[in-house]
């Protein structure tokens, strides 16, 4: 029986961390770069058998795309080779994600689509294509409510962790994680691709490929199908990833001796999930309990990681309050020329949303608070420039609309 891998590595850096890193830790900004150089470069002697997803924020896009980064860089990484070799859809499936790297369950629902939308903006320019088939909720953060907007957004499945994962069709253990399901969410439905936790901690700490094999086996031996094994980590993280000794590395101690046995006709064979989804359909219902993937300590179950402290609760507060009061002003611009300064808020906006700016504890929810003040500035200057008749004496502001409320 062949059992089919899909491997799935996710891509990120908030903006300007690694120019940060350039000037003061320069060796570690090298080793990320290294990291994502030798992704394609692993795979060109095995493009037979070789295929694995890439998940790439539109952060960290912008920025290998940018060409002040690029000229900064050159003689370390080539950027511009690097996203042109990411292009090759014979060894490489990107998926689609969010821009800015959001917890999309924890941030305002309407700014959902702006991320979504602005990613298959930067992505399809780079990449050349306008359809993506699979989606990545950044930090695995998902919950059934956004299957309409992924439905909207063109995605043909979507990515979920095993732990959170719930059978509405009976169905055994290896059937839960080793099938494609549907979920449903009202009228709308999309297919789940279900994360082998466990495996993916031991892909992300480091592992042989002899033990992987061994241990695929013994997890399928009972099914009756052809299974699919997911397993999904970051790409550029931990020492697995960036050791630049290419026998010691994942690429070299794991992935390629991986490809060799599948060469080979070994029973494990790497695969796009668009592949077998394609050849062998999907099986039963789910639910999808909302919840992130694991983080270290995090469970992912109440996304604890990111809204622990009164600190993370507040900013995520400050988020909605100035996500409500902006969209009302964007509702009332209608199809007025462009405003600027709407743009510009709501840029600061959704860049304060980033992931990364709640999961480090209280450290870096002052960099959310800063992109809310740059946005609250911007709406302030939009609404003091309008004409005298279209001001509301009294009307809401970003400050007094009303005060920010602490998430349940």
């Amino acid at each position: 029986m062949t059992i089919h891998h899909a491997l799935v590595l996710n891509l990120h850096q908030p903006p300007g961390n690694l120019e940060h890193l350039l000037d003061h830790q320069d060796w570690e900004a090298k080793e990320i770069l290294f990291a994502y150089d030798r992704i394609a470069r692993s795979l060109w002697d095995y493009s037979d058998v070789g295929r694995v997803h890439l998940s790439v924020s539109g952060t960290l896009l912008e920025t290998l795309a940018s060409p002040g980064f690029q000229e900064r860089v050159y003689g370390i990484v080539d950027c511009g080779s690097l996203l042109w070799h990411w292009q090759n859809q014979s060894i490489i499936d990107i998926l689609g994600t969010g821009y800015y790297h959001p917890v999309l369950p924890l941030i305002p629902e309407r700014d959902r689509l702006e991320h979504l939308k602005r990613w298959q903006g930067i992505a399809g320019h780079l990449f050349w294509r306008q359809r993506f088939n699979g989606f990545w909720p950044p930090e695995m953060g998902f919950s059934m409510e956004l299957i309409p907007l992924l439905r909207k957004c063109g995605y043909r499945y979507v990515i979920v962790d095993s732990e959170h994962v719930e059978p509405v069709t009976p169905m055994a253990w290896q059937e839960i994680r080793y099938r494609p399901h549907i979920a449903r969410h009202g009228s709308m439905e999309i297919i789940v691709i279900v994360r082998d936790r466990d495996l993916s901690d031991a892909q992300e700490s480091g592992m042989e490929p002899g033990w992987f094999e061994n241990e695929l086996k013994e997890r399928t031996r009972w099914c009756n199908f052809e299974p699919l094994v997911t397993t999904c980590t970051d790409g550029e993280n931990g020492g697995w990833f960036r050791n630049t000794t290419h026998e010691a590395n994942f690429w070299g101690a794991f992935y390629q001796p991986l490809l060799a046995a599948a060469r080979k006709g070994g029973d494990i064979q790497p695969a796009f999930i668009h592949d077998y989804l394609d050849r062998y359909g999907v099986f039963g219902e789910v639910k999808v309990r909302t919840g992130a993937w694991n983080t270290g300590w995090h469970h992912g179950r109440d996304f604890t990681q990111w809204t622990g402290s009164e600190e993370q609760k507040a900013g995520l507060a400050e988020l909605q309050a100035l996500s409500d009061a902006l969209h009302a002003e964007l509702d009332r611009a209608g199809a007025q020329p462009a405003h600027c300064e709407l743009d510009t808020a709501l840029w600061h906006l959704l860049r304060a949303e980033t992931s990364c700016n709640f999961y480090w504890g209280e450290d870096w929810v002052v960099r959310a608070r800063a992109d809310l003040a740059e946005a609250r500035a911007a709406l302030a200057r939009h609404l003091a420039a309008r004409p005298p008749q279209e001001r509301r004496p009294g009307g809401p502001t970003p400050e007094t609309r009303r005060q920010p409320e602490a998430p349940q």
